[in-house]
């Protein structure tokens, strides 16, 4: 783990609270000059014989997200060193994927938000969040529902 921050990963989900944690990764690396890594993990179904992680350019899920996560990086990383990633998992294996890219980039610290999932919910999807915090080989960074209104200010808007 290196601080300054010199490697950071950003998954992504095409939402408006991933738009705010990249908003908040962006700043982090841009402070630190690190390189920052956007991660999209399409899901996938399982099949017996399979990884549980793959990560496949070619894969249908894969090859519609690095397309958009090219225009959200030429939109919002201007001037910044990035590289784009995708993986594919089943659902229940997200933080599984997120956790295997950091290492593989060598992450010092992820970034990413968490869908606050409570009770019964939480009980029956579990939370990507939390297991991504337990497993990873660094720092997490997570954007709860309220530090999301906190940090609204950081969210990324469509250029135009």
């Amino acid at each position: 783990m290196t601080y300054p921050y010199r490697s950071i990963l950003n998954p992504i989900a095409f939402d408006d609270a991933s738009l705010l944690a990249l908003g908040l990764a962006k700043e982090i690396a841009v402070h630190h000059g690190a390189t920052l890594h956007l991660l999209h993990v399409a899901p996938t179904v399982g099949a017996i014989g399979e990884p549980d992680v793959a990560e496949d350019p070619t894969a249908p899920g894969e090859g519609k997200a690095r397309p958009m996560l090219e225009e959200i990086a030429a939109k919002h990383l201007g001037g910044l060193q990035y590289k784009i990633h995708t993986a594919s998992s089943t659902e229940r294996l997200y933080a599984k994927a997120i956790v295997q890219v950091a290492r593989e980039v060598e992450a010092d610290l992820i970034i990413l938000k968490t869908h606050g999932r409570t009770g019964l919910s939480h009980l029956l999807i579990g939370s990507v969040a939390e297991e991504v915090v337990r497993t990873a080989p660094c720092p997490v960074m997570t954007l709860t529902s309220a530090a999301r209104e906190r940090a609204a200010h950081l969210k990324l808007q469509p250029a135009g």
